[in-house]
Order: structure tokens, then C-alpha cells, then sequence
């Protein structure tokens, strides 16, 4: 199978298509055929090094955390699954691999896929939207009538936080640029707030929840317009900027040390929880969110699709932060199905 793949760590250039077997079978897994996948910010630190420090994989490794397609065969364990269901997936970052034809992944990690959306629209979904469910719903514990501050609404995880902070009955505000208000307006938002023209922190206070989106040295001033008793949920660590200034092992120690420092003051000095937010890969909860978007409560959000031949086209145009949604990866038309 063809699988897009980096022999060292580097700029995009080093992702490199390459034919190889296709993955084992184990006794939990399903093996999906997959149509399609998605760029993510952490498969950009990934391919660099910026995260070799806590995520370190044996080369060459086959990257990918998204995926859409249709089970070819499944583990002797495997009960809720056949061969021929549509699936989604964002697997555990000990077995990513979605950048290719064909990928294993445990049973307990997929959900179907929601039959309203397309594979592109569906790739688009499973790692962003389990991020900002962990922010929203289970950090957030978001209910009707909370209100909600959302960073880069425009974005991956902010164009999905907004609409399941909405679909729990919040109102919500968001920050983007000045080309992305319509989009975050679209997606629900109560309060757009153009970034370019306004400081957040001079219009909004009082929030029950933030969910940041940018980094490290955002967030006391996200913290400035929560509450007390709100919640901050973080969803960027900083470790690739503290490994570039201090090494691999250093800076990954470095970066979790200021959150901490950082989420303990936050507690002790200022009456707000923080929290780091990781992507649990989970199928059940995928299923929920599949759910919320064959309702229409969750729409997918996608900038553009290139083919995996253009795979470093794309994690460069990743790179640029301007990206509106997601940036899918098709792997392959539903009738083009190449042979284990």
C-alpha cells in the first residue's frame, strides 16, 4: 500500500510516499480502507521534531491522526463492527498511520460514520471535535446559559468548540480575522469579535469558560475575562517553541512545567480551574458527535482537500495558520480501491 511517510524530522519536504505492507491485524482491531484524512497542527509538530520529545517514534513512521473509510476486515475480538461499514476514527498516537491506504486500528477507538457525510467531510471531524468535546463538555461541563469565549473560532477546533458550546444552549463569543467573521457568525457564534480591529479584553468579562487556542503566552489574558469559579481550558502546550530554545527532553520539560506552574497559580490566585485538554481517542464518544452532526448540529468546516501525493503541500499550507476549518487529505475515490 501507499503510505506518506518521513525518514527524519524536519520542513514539509521530508514526507515521502512510499510503498509498504499493509498494517497487522490484531485480535481488537478493524482494518479500515481509508478514503480520507486530515492535517492537524500536531502532525506538522510531529513531522518537524517539535514534539519528539514526548511523542518519539521509531523511522521511518507513517503519520496521520484522522481518518474516514470503510472496514475490509476485522479482529477475532471484534463484535461491533463488519466488514463494509463506513467508520471514523482519530486513533492513540502510539498507532497513527492515517496518511495511507490502508490503516489498523483498535475497535475501541472507531465510531460509523455519520451516512449524511461525505468521507472528506468525515475526516474532517474526529481528533478536532473529541478536542473541544474534552474542552467544552467534559472540562467545561458547559450548560444553557453559560457564557463561553472561544479563541481562533475560525479555526479546527474553535469552528467545532462554538458549535457544541451553541448545541448545549451557551452563549457564545469568538475571536477570528476580519475575512473569517461571516464563517464564525455562521457556525453560531452570539459575538464575533475581529481581532485585527478590537482587544477581546476590553468587551468581554465575567465568562464561565475559555477555551484558548493559541498558546502558552495567551492565556493569563484569557484568564482575565473569566469569572471566578470559570474554567480555562488550554489546548496548546508549547512544547515545540521550548524545544527549539532548549532541545527535545529539556523544552518538553520546560513547556509542561510553565502550564503547571501556570494552572496552580491560576487555582490558588484567581478562583479558575485550568486544564490542559488532550484528545482521548474514543469511538463512543465519536459516535456522539457522529450523532450531533447527522443532526446538523455539528457542521464540518473544511479549507481545502489535497490529493496524498501533495501531502507536503499540504502541512506546509498548515504551517501558514491560515487555514478556515481543516484541511483534508483524499486518500482515494470511492472507486479507486488498490489491492492489499
Amino acid at each position: 500500500m501507499r503510505a506518506a511517510r518521513i525518514h527524519g524530522y524536519g520542513p514539509p519536504e521530508v514526507l515521502r510516499i512510499d510503498d509498504i505492507p499493509a498494517p497487522e491485524v490484531r485480535p481488537n482491531d478493524v482494518l479500515i480502507e481509508v478514503h480520507a484524512s486530515s492535517v492537524n497542527p500536531v502532525d506538522t509538530k510531529i513531522r518537524s521534531g517539535g514534539q519528539r520529545g514526548v511523542v518519539r517514534y521509531a523511522l521511518p513512521h507513517t503519520l496521520g491522526l484522522d481518518v474516514s473509510g470503510v472496514v475490509t476486515a476485522v479482529g477475532e475480538r471484534v463484535t461491533a463492527f463488519e466488514v463494509g461499514d463506513e467508520v471514523v476514527s482519530s486513533p492513540t498516537h502510539k498507532r497513527p498511520g492515517c496518511y495511507a491506504e490502508y490503516v489498523a486500528i483498535d475497535a475501541s477507538a472507531v465510531a460509523k460514520k455519520a451516512p449524511s457525510l461525505s468521507h472528506h467531510e468525515a475526516a474532517s471531524i474526529p481528533l478536532v471535535a473529541l478536542t473541544a468535546w474534552q474542552g467544552v463538555v467534559d472540562f467545561g461541563r458547559v450548560k444553557e446559559g453559560d457564557r463561553v469565549f472561544v479563541q481562533a473560532g475560525s479555526g479546527g477546533v474553535g469552528s467545532i468548540a462554538i458549535q457544541i458550546a451553541k448545541h448545549f444552549g451557551a452563549h457564545v463569543a469568538a475571536t477570528c480575522s476580519t475575512r473569517n467573521v461571516e464563517l464564525v457568525e455562521s457556525l453560531g457564534a452570539d459575538q464575533v469579535i475581529d481581532y485585527t480591529k478590537q482587544d477581546y479584553a476590553e468587551v468581554l468579562s465575567e465568562q464561565d469558560l475559555v477555551v484558548d487556542n493559541l498558546g502558552y503566552e495567551h492565556l493569563a489574558k484569557g484568564r482575565s475575562v473569566l469569572k471566578r469559579g470559570g474554567r480555562l481550558a488550554m489546548n496548546v502546550g508549547g512544547i515545540p517553541a521550548a524545544t527549539k530554545a532548549y532541545g527535545p527532553n529539556l523544552g518538553a520539560v520546560v513547556a509542561i512545567s510553565k502550564v503547571v506552574s501556570f494552572t496552580v497559580a491560576t487555582r490558588l490566585f484567581h478562583g479558575v480551574a485550568a486544564k490542559s485538554v488532550l484528545r482521548p481517542s474514543d469511538g463512543e464518544r465519536l459516535a456522539q458527535i457522529m450523532a450531533l452532526c447527522e443532526s446538523g448540529a455539528i457542521r464540518p468546516v473544511i479549507d481545502r482537500v489535497f490529493d496524498l501525493d501533495a501531502i507536503a503541500e499540504a502541512h506546509a499550507y498548515s504551517e501558514t495558520g491560515r487555514a478556515r476549518g481543516k484541511i483534508v487529505i483524499a486518500v482515494r475515490s470511492p472507486a479507486d480501491a488498490p489491492s492489499l
